[in-house]
């Protein structure tokens, strides 16, 4: 598909090492940008040392140390990154807690469906 230029930076937030280097790969496969994070805390640490923000950011919700949930709410207290738009994809079965974020996507996701929420989202 390769239809995006690497100009568009993906902030993927994923603290399993197996799913975050395969979706890594495959971003990257389709001319994405991507930089890897371990939780919400490194996220975070990231979004706030880096001059130039990512346009979107693709977050797990269940993770160690700071979870998916305390990130976005971080997130939104913070004016400089607070309109980074948030694309959640969670293997979180039965209800789920709300979160604010442009889509909700559950693991396993399908490649067309990650791609195409992923293209209608990004700055």
């Amino acid at each position: 598909m390769a239809s995006l230029s690497l100009t568009k930076v993906i902030l993927l937030v994923e603290d399993d090492m197996d799913v975050r280097a395969t979706v890594h790969d495959l971003l990257s496969d389709e001319g994405y940008s991507v930089v890897v994070t371990r939780n919400g805390a490194e996220a975070l640490a990231y979004l706030k040392q880096t001059g130039s923000l990512p346009d979107l950011i693709l977050l797990d919700l269940l993770m160690p140390v700071m979870d998916g949930w305390q990130f976005r709410a971080e997130q939104k207290r913070d004016p400089r990154i607070s309109c980074i738009p948030l694309v959640v994809y969670s293997a979180i079965g039965g209800p789920r807690p709300p979160i604010d974020a442009q889509a909700v996507l559950a693991k396993p996701v399908c490649l067309k469906d990650l791609l195409s929420t992923l293209e209608r989202h990004i700055a």
